[in-house]
């Protein structure tokens, strides 16, 4: 949570932002005459990326948001073929690191995607190089390799370490930030520090996409990006053209993915079950009660006490069986092996501990010589402020209701954020395409002509499954995933 210190320093800057600016100013200024510019004083635009060198951080900020700078470096590392970026996004105390990656086909015209892994406290690193990154890593020692069917392909792609204290994110004093609405206005004020300080990319369509406690994440996430925009326009700047919300295998929906964790292990939803009998008789009597309790406490009003009570026994009664099962909690066909069940990321963890990357990268010195995957001690202060048992379901409905697009898609073999659960979401979700949602067809999607799974859409919303894909889809099923973005950035039917 922000301390008092972030208060202070907020006061200390004096005048306001709008004082400080008005929506005449000009934004020419060169190097010297900085200080002397409509940005007194601070950073002013950098102007085209290209500008950004690798022998230093380049800081910019705006004086309409006096607390938020960045410091951004090229940074030549994982993909050759392409222009890489690092740095921090800085508020006050608070740090959060960020790589950028310029398309492979034309980064002077294509989309704009945001993306970030879930925990919370889970680095996008996971999701850099383990799934959709240019590049992977397979050995610790080694360098990365190429990665075929990145999803810079035909965008232009943000990773950000979010929130504070999470992969090669720090923060100073203390600072915390403990709850998805916090974490939220950081990333819509940074959102529109790029585009105004690097105005090549004004305009471009812009998709925010997560994964996992990413629907949790990106719902809010995409909602701050827009209610933004009212203040941009007041103050005389372009709006961020926010096209689209992506979530993949995503918590957004908590009480329908928790009660349909029993279907996926105990039903032939996915594949046959995977429990014995009497552990799924016993699951299926809980499910009921499950279902009131969470409706009482969690659904029909927020009492934290009862919902918490209420989670508890579900978790403990639906979910704990299959924890210890020692199966994947990502993907049901496989045993859990490794760090995250999954002995790569030990390899990633390795890698990115190397003085050497983290050199090239530009990481702070503050930030802590091991890496970590997933910082506990920011979900366990997630935890402790409720924040994953409220679902964004409402915020979905929002932005579809503003002619954002939405599109869920899952892969069927996981069992955390499950496409049973994903799929009663979607489908329960109120908002004026509601029938016409429900009323399309199911029908098979196809790459390279086999089916990928299936999907159905309307009036903005899209779902899809992804067929023997666990919880991350980019990973498991590469060519496939790479075909779903690529044609939901066309605007195509998947």
């Amino acid at each position: 949570m922000l301390k008092a210190f972030t208060a202070l320093v907020a006061l200390s800057t004096g005048a306001s932002a709008a004082q400080q600016w008005t929506a005449g100013d000009t934004y020419g200024w060169t190097a010297p005459d900085r200080a002397a510019s409509s940005y007194h004083g601070f950073a002013g635009p950098v102007g085209a990326l290209s500008n950004v060198r690798g022998d230093g951080y380049t800081t910019f900020s705006h004086p309409l948001f006096p607390e938020y700078s960045a410091r951004i470096k090229e940074s030549r590392w994982c993909d050759s073929g392409v222009k890489t970026y690092t740095g921090y996004i800085d508020i006050a105390a608070r740090h959060l690191f960020f790589s950028f990656f310029e398309s492979r086909n034309d980064p002077d015209k294509d989309d704009v995607l945001f993306w970030t892994n879930g925990g919370p406290g889970c680095s996008s690193s996971v999701g850099l190089l383990m799934e959709l990154g240019p590049c992977r890593v397979t050995n610790a020692t080694g360098e990365p390799k190429r990665h075929e069917y990145a999803w810079n392909e035909r965008a232009n792609v943000f990773f950000i370490d979010q929130p504070v204290n999470v992969g090669f994110s720090y923060a100073e004093y203390g600072e915390t930030v403990y709850t998805s609405e916090e974490a939220a206005v950081d990333i819509a004020k940074f959102v529109f520090l790029f585009f105004e300080n690097f105005p090549q990319f004004k305009g471009r369509s812009f998709h925010m996409a997560g994964e996992s406690f990413g629907g949790r994440y990106i719902p809010l996430f995409s909602a701050a990006v827009y209610d933004q925009n009212a203040l941009l326009v007041e103050n005389g700047f372009d709006p961020i053209n926010l096209t689209s919300a992506i979530i993949g295998n995503g918590m957004t929906d908590r009480y329908r993915i928790t009660l349909s964790k029993y279907d996926i292990v105990c039903t032939s939803a996915s594949l046959p079950p995977v429990l014995p009998i009497e552990t799924c008789v016993r699951m299926k009597k809980a499910v009921p009660r499950c279902e009131k309790l969470l409706q009482a406490s969690c659904v029909d009003q927020f009492d934290s006490m009862g919902c918490e009570a209420a989670a508890a026994f579900c978790n403990t009664e639906i979910g704990l069986p299959f924890a210890l099962s020692g199966l994947n909690v990502y993907d049901i066909s496989k045993p859990c092996i490794g760090t995250l069940c999954y002995p790569v990321m030990d390899e990633i963890t390795g890698y990115l501990s190397r003085p050497d990357v983290r050199e090239i990268l530009g990481v702070d010195p503050a930030v802590p010589a091991s890496f970590q995957a997933c910082n506990m001690e920011v979900n366990a202060g997630f935890a402790l402020n409720d924040d994953g048992l409220h679902d964004s379901t409402a915020h979905v409905a929002a932005l579809l209701e503003r002619g954002v697009k939405v599109l869920v898609y899952v892969g069927t073999y996981d069992w955390g954020c499950n496409f049973v659960g994903n799929q009663r979401f979607v489908q329960a979700l109120e908002w004026t395409g509601h029938d016409a949602f429900n009323a399309a067809e199911d029908r098979a999607w196809i790459v390279d002509g086999e089916v990928a799974g299936k999907t159905r859409s309307a009036a903005g919303l899209t779902f899809a499954t992804v067929d023997a894909a666990g919880h991350m889809v980019p990973y498991d099923k590469p060519k496939q995933g790479l075909a779903m973005i690529n044609r939901w950035l066309n605007g195509t039917s998947l």
